[in-house]
């Protein structure tokens, strides 16, 4: 928080030492304060005395209330203490976080990308543990992410957040530069995909070391930006170490269209997991509050996709070990315990070291289970490798009835046709979109251009880098909304009408869908002049 006018007076508070002045905002100072007991620096928000309205007021405890619900997640500030000062101002006590935040940092040095994806998957988990809890932000932004003594980056300022299904109405001390569409009309509406923009502004920021849709040299006011953010596609970050599956990951959550964008801030997380993934970098947790089974985090990546049963499908699981003597007395279940299956040796045939892999069972045909054997000590085993001419009888018969089968199901195999191998749940880490061919990314159109025409409708034209027969296209025209209607083509052509298009001024997005309905990670983005 910066601002050229003096800081307010530090208010005197029982228990606590004022030190110096960490910031000055529109509606409040920080200050930074050394409590008593316990010992420790503690950061002080202070409503300004000429803030005072009810309003103000009921932002502020708003802010001091969801704060505290989310204050148990190492990524959002935690919150130690509200109250009123006694000259009538309400105030927080704070964690001080005594590294230079974001904002300072994204202008003044170059941000690795290997940092820039763990900040966003530690961010991308903190906003959806506040989804979750019916809390929309709604002013991510550097200024906004501080960093903590550890070096995590710690989410504040819920000054003007709102409840989950209430994210219309007006937007006080938003922040135009990493806000969404949506937000900038005169009816602004919003849900949990502007927040998920405003994390992907924020990201691009960290690379490209400037606002998204800022250009150098240029006038970048208020009325230049919000132009550029409701109508121009997203300009590369710049940097040739960023790699194009990230460009691509910030391009969905900043798509024009929310419905474009990643369903949740947890879907973006997983989708910048498997960038970390295909770098080959550490996969940085999700910090969840219901990752499962008490681990607390949601580690593995998954794929870019159109849908949660595909992240899940495609999700890095911890394992978790369980202890099967836990609560049971020493042979109390070994009459129904399972065991390994134990392989009896038959005279004259070789036992293998490792079994085969078993053929998938043919539809419609019974699977055979082998039962394990009965006793673990060491009389039993005895009694087992000796065996008796009875059971050495059942042991031929069991093997003959095995054999029957695996070779009944390669020959069904065999009549049916060896189909293709599916790709298996994993084969997407490196963010392809599930259905390609072979596991691959369905292309990005190339070349998209448009002509204007004599009669003022403009005429788009585009390239499949790699055409396959069943192809169409999913085109829209992008408008300040985001409220789009796309439309399905058959041929890499389409025409706006001159009423779509005032003064032959349009922009368009198109995505390649294969004939099994998968569709490019990310569309191609043109506009026209």
């Amino acid at each position: 928080m910066t601002a050229r006018r003096e800081a307010s007076a530090p208010p005197r508070l029982p228990g606590y030492e004022y030190q110096r002045v960490l910031g000055l905002g529109g509606f409040a100072d920080v200050f930074l304060y050394q409590q008593d007991l316990p010992r420790r620096e503690v950061a002080v928000k202070v409503l300004l005395a000429g803030s005072l309205d009810d309003e103000v007021r009921a932002r502020f405890q708003s802010e001091a209330n969801l704060m505290a619900q989310l204050s148990h997640h190492p990524s959002i500030v935690t919150i130690h203490h509200a109250a009123i000062a006694a000259d009538g101002r309400p105030f927080l006590v704070m964690e001080y976080c005594s590294r230079p935040g974001l904002a300072e940092r994204y202008r003044q040095e170059r941000i690795p990308v290997a940092e820039s994806l763990r900040i966003a998957v530690r961010l991308a988990s903190a906003i959806e543990t506040a989804h979750r809890a019916g809390i929309l932000h709604r002013d991510i932004k550097p200024a906004n992410v501080l960093t903590t003594d550890f070096g995590w980056p710690a989410l504040t300022d819920f000054g003007i957040a709102a409840t989950t299904g209430h994210g219309g109405g007006a937007t006080v001390g938003m922040s135009i530069p990493w806000s969404p569409p949506e937000l900038l009309g005169d009816r602004p509406t919003g849900d949990e995909r502007s927040d998920v923009y405003s994390l992907g502004a924020t990201v691009y920021s960290l690379l490209a070391g400037r606002t998204p849709f800022e250009i150098p040299g240029a006038p970048n006011g208020a009325q230049q930006l919000v132009a550029r953010i409701e109508r121009s596609p997203l300009p590369p970050t710049g940097r040739d170490d960023v790699p194009v599956s990230l460009q691509h990951v910030l391009e969905r959550a900043m798509a024009k269209d929310p419905v474009r964008r990643f369903p949740s801030a947890a879907a973006m997380g997983r989708a910048l997991q498997a960038v970390e993934a295909e770098l080959r970098l550490p996969v940085t947790p999700l910090d969840l509050p219901d990752a499962g089974f008490g681990v607390g985090a949601d580690s593995g990546p998954a794929p870019v996709g159109p849908s949660a049963a595909v992240e899940d499908a495609t999700r890095v699981r911890s394992v978790v070990t369980l202890d099967p003597d836990a609560g049971r007395a020493a042979g109390a279940d070994d009459a129904t315990r399972l065991r390994g299956v134990q392989v009896i040796p038959v005279p004259g045939v070789p036992v293998a070291t490792t079994a085969p892999a078993a053929p998938a069972t043919p539809p419609g045909q019974q699977s055979f289970v082998v039962v394990p054997a009965q006793g673990d000590d060491g009389a039993d085993q005895d009694e087992e490798r000796r065996g008796s001419p009875r059971l050495r009888a059942l042991a031929g018969i069991g093997a003959a009835l095995v054999l029957l089968v695996t070779v009944g199901a390669v020959a069904l195999a065999t009549l049916d046709g060896d189909p293709a191998p599916r790709p298996g749940p994993t084969d997407d880490l490196g963010g392809g979109t599930v259905g390609a061919p072979s596991g691959q990314v369905v292309p990005t159109p190339r070349a998209l251009e448009g002509v204007v025409q004599a009669d003022g409708s403009v005429v788009f034209t585009w390239q499949n880098p790699a055409p396959l027969d069943g192809d169409r296209y999913l085109w829209a025209v992008r408008t300040a909304t985001g409220e789009s209607t796309p439309e399905i083509v058959e041929a890499a052509t389409v025409t706006v009408p001159a009423d779509q298009a005032p003064g032959g001024a349009v922009c368009v997005e198109v995505s390649i869908v294969r004939a099994d309905r998968s569709s490019s990670a990310a569309p191609a983005q043109g506009c026209v002049p």
